[in-house]
């Protein structure tokens, strides 16, 4: 009889100690990061993603003290890189940097992908940029009235370059021929630095990019900006009219770069980063630097990130029905 008292009595000394191991935070988790965190930006180097990225890599480095290396997996509009870290193991040390596509449209416009974008966690989004229309330097059309008459009058001949299928160049663009009456011929390229770089070269007519990436080309004379996809004029382009100005009814359009994290990454890896990543946001300088390149630095929890992603994905797939755009393989 002592024998079983014995062993209940160890029992119940064992059952408290159990339930205060369980609620317990997991200690990994707490500690988090212990070693370099690593953010796949699924574009190539050079581009409005990739660069926003390094600019708060740098300073995630300083405030996490791990290391933070970016690795660029670009192609098929940012699939490869979303896959990859899709993939990878959910414990905050594999992060995403992209733009729009691979996160809202991309499951619209190709037939199979091996990631659910609705399952990644999102983490922040870094910046918001106003779209443009910009042309090659020698475009005949001088104002935003001019292209779309030249545009109407020459259907199918002119090429407007994008980062890739389904990225906002590519849908605003979409929605451009949908609303003023054009057919301009999409060329895509993986990335925004190759689509540029033919731009400029007068290889393709026109891209419908983000005003970062134009604006010095424009004040260089290097290509021409016509309009800005706003609901009014922005304060860097004074003298450059809006899409409505010109004509073209309820035109705005504009991109973005977020960072996230792979499906069942813990809430509270996620609530870390974020709040260092909004964090640096809001650091004077970095917003400094961010207005040098002419973009604005958003402040969003990840609940607020979501249901920004979720909006953007509801007002692109309408483009993408309206103009019937087919899947890619």
């Amino acid at each position: 009889m002592m024998k079983y008292v014995t062993l209940l009595a160890g029992a119940l000394l064992v059952a408290p100690a159990l339930g205060q191991e369980a609620n317990k935070p997991d200690s990994k988790i707490a500690s988090y990061p212990t070693t370099t965190i690593k953010v796949i930006v699924c574009v190539p180097a050079g581009g409005g993603v990739d660069t926003i990225t390094r600019i708060v890599a740098d300073q995630l480095r300083q405030r996490l003290g791990q290391p933070v290396v970016i690795e660029n997996r670009g192609g098929l509009a940012g699939n490869i890189g979303a896959e990859a870290v899709f993939a990878s193991e959910p414990d905050g040390y594999t992060l995403l940097a992209s733009q729009p596509a691979p996160l809202t449209v991309n499951v619209l416009l190709y037939k199979k992908l091996n990631f659910d974008p609705t399952a990644f966690l999102p983490v922040a989004i870094m910046t918001s940029i106003p779209n443009t229309l910009t042309v090659r330097p020698d475009f005949p059309a001088k104002t935003m009235q001019e292209f779309i008459a030249y545009a109407r009058a020459n259907p199918d001949k002119l090429t407007y370059a994008s980062q890739g299928t389904g990225t906002t160049s590519h849908l605003t663009a979409e929605l451009f021929n949908a609303k003023a009456g054009t057919r301009i011929l999409h060329v895509p390229y993986r990335g925004t630095a190759p689509a540029i770089n033919d731009l400029i070269g007068g290889h393709v007519d026109m891209m419908f990019t983000e005003m970062a990436s134009a604006i010095e080309l424009h004040k260089a004379g290097k290509a021409r900006i016509l309009a800005v996809a706003t609901a009014k004029r922005v304060s860097l382009l004074p003298d450059i009219p809006t899409f409505i100005e010109a004509g073209v009814a309820d035109f705005e359009s504009g991109t973005w770069n977020a960072i996230s994290a792979p499906p069942k990454t813990p809430a509270a890896i996620v609530a870390k980063l974020n709040a260092a990543v909004v964090d640096i946001l809001k650091a004077p300088d970095v917003q400094e630097h961010l207005r040098q390149l002419n973009v604005t630095p958003e402040a969003m929890t990840p609940e607020q990130a979501a249901d920004f992603i979720k909006a953007d994905t509801k007002r692109w797939a309408e483009v993408i029905k309206a103009a019937n755009l087919v899947g890619a393989e």
